[in-house]
C-alpha cells in the first residue's frame, strides 16, 4: 500500500522579504478574521503592513526566518520511517497554511505520488477552528483542484495522546535538571492564545488545552509542583482567553517562585518559543524578580511523539476520523468540535 500522510501546520516566513506576505496570508484567513472578503482582505493588507517591521525584528533574532519548515521536515521524515514497512510505503507531505509549501503544492505532490490512501494529520494537538479546521478546508479545495480522488481519512485532534503527553512530560523533567534545590518552582503550561469570542461560539480549543495540561501534570507525578495553564501571543484589542503567560511570570516574581515554561500547543520550535519564550519572557522574568527561569523544549521529533502520531495514522486507516479517544471527545457545549466534519 502506498500511504500519503499530509502534515498541516501554520508555516512561517523563510526570509525577511516573506514576513509581510506571510502576515497578509495569516490575516486574510476568514477563520482568523471573520469578516466579508471585501473588508477582510484590505484589512489584512493594512495589518500586515503595520506589523511587518516589528515582526521582521522578531525574526531577525533567530536568523531572519522561521525554522518551522525544517522542524516539520524532520517530523515528516521520522514519521515516514515509523510507518513504512510490512507492505506499506509511506510518504509524508507538508501543507502549510500561511507560507510555502501551501496546500496546492502539497496536493500536486500527493497526486504525483499516486497513493492508495491519504491520511490528514494536523500538527496541532488541540483542535481549533482557527488552525485545524482552516487547514482541512483549504486542503479539500486544493485536493479537488488537483483531481485527487483517493480514499481519505483524518486525525481530528489528540490532546492527551500518550506519546505526545510522554514527550512533553519528559521535556519538563529535562528542563528541571540542575535546578537549584533551594528554589520553589511554578510550572507554566503555555499555549497560544485565542480571542474569547471564538471560545464563546463553541470552539473547543481551550477545553482541549486544559485536557493536555491535566494529562501532562498527571504524567509528571510531582504533586509538590504547582502547575498553571496560561496563554501567550496575545495581539489586538479583543479580550483573549487567560490567564496570560506574561502576567503569570510577573506573579511568580512577586511570589518569589522560579518558573518552568512548557509550550503545550506548539510541537515545533518557532518564533513564539525561540523569541517570545526564550528572549522576551526570560527578560521579563529577570525584571519581575523571578529567581530562576527555565523553558521546556517542544516535542519536536522525539520518538514517543512520532510513535504516537504513527499510531493515530494507523487508526485513521481503520476509519474516517480519529481522535485520542473513542470518537468525539469534546463535550456537547463545544459546538464547533471538528470530529463530525468530513
Amino acid at each position: 500500500m502506498k500511504l500519503a500522510v499530509v502534515l498541516f501546520n501554520l508555516g512561517g516566513p523563510d526570509s525577511p522579504e516573506a514576513v509581510e506576505p506571510f502576515l497578509r496570508n495569516l490575516f486574510s484567513d476568514p477563520a482568523i478574521i471573520s469578516l466579508p472578503a471585501i473588508i477582510r482582505l484590505p484589512l489584512a493588507r493594512l495589518i500586515a503592513r503595520r506589523r511587518a517591521p516589528v515582526a521582521k525584528e522578531i525574526y531577525a533574532q533567530i536568523g531572519g526566518s522561521s525554522p518551522i519548515f525544517a522542524e516539520t521536515r524532520k517530523q515528516a521524515e521520522a514519521l515516514e520511517k515509523a510507518l513504512s514497512g510490512d507492505g506499506t510505503e509511506a510518504k509524508a507531505f507538508i501543507s502549510m497554511r500561511c507560507w510555502h509549501p501551501f496546500s496546492d503544492g502539497a496536493a500536486k505532490a500527493v497526486a504525483a505520488f499516486n497513493p492508495d490512501r491519504i491520511v490528514l494529520l494536523p500538527l496541532y494537538p488541540q483542535y481549533s477552528t482557527s488552525t485545524t479546521a482552516s487547514s482541512i478546508k483549504d486542503w479539500h479545495r486544493a485536493a479537488k483542484k488537483a483531481g485527487l480522488a483517493v480514499p481519505t481519512s483524518r486525525v481530528c485532534c489528540y490532546p492527551w495522546e500518550p506519546g505526545f503527553v510522554s514527550a512533553a512530560a519528559a521535556n519538563v523533567r529535562a528542563a528541571m535538571t540542575g535546578a537549584p534545590s533551594g528554589t520553589s518552582y511554578r510550572l507554566l503550561l503555555s499555549a497560544h492564545g485565542l480571542p474569547k469570542r471564538m471560545i464563546d461560539k463553541g470552539d473547543p480549543y481551550q477545553w482541549q488545552v486544559e485536557q493536555s495540561a491535566a494529562a501532562i501534570v498527571k504524567a509528571l507525578d510531582m504533586p509538590m509542583l504547582e502547575a498553571i495553564v496560561c496563554y501567550q501571543s496575545r495581539v489586538g484589542p479583543l479580550e483573549w482567553i487567560g490567564p496570560a503567560t506574561d502576567a503569570e511570570i510577573e506573579r511568580a516574581g512577586r511570589d518569589g517562585k522560579g518558573v518552568i515554561v512548557a509550550p503545550i500547543a506548539f510541537v515545533s520550535e518557532h518564533s513564539e518559543t525561540l523569541v517570545e519564550l526564550d528572549i522576551e519572557y526570560r527578560k521579563l522574568a529577570a525584571e519581575a524578580g523571578v529567581p530562576d527561569y527555565r523553558r521546556a523544549a517542544t516535542v519536536g521529533s522525539q520518538s514517543a511523539f512520532i510513535t504516537g502520531l504513527a499510531g493515530l495514522v494507523r487508526a485513521a486507516l481503520e476509519g474516517k476520523t480519529v481522535t485520542c479517544g473513542a470518537g468525539r471527545i469534546c463535550p456537547p457545549e463545544h459546538k464547533r468540535c471538528g470530529y463530525g466534519e468530513t
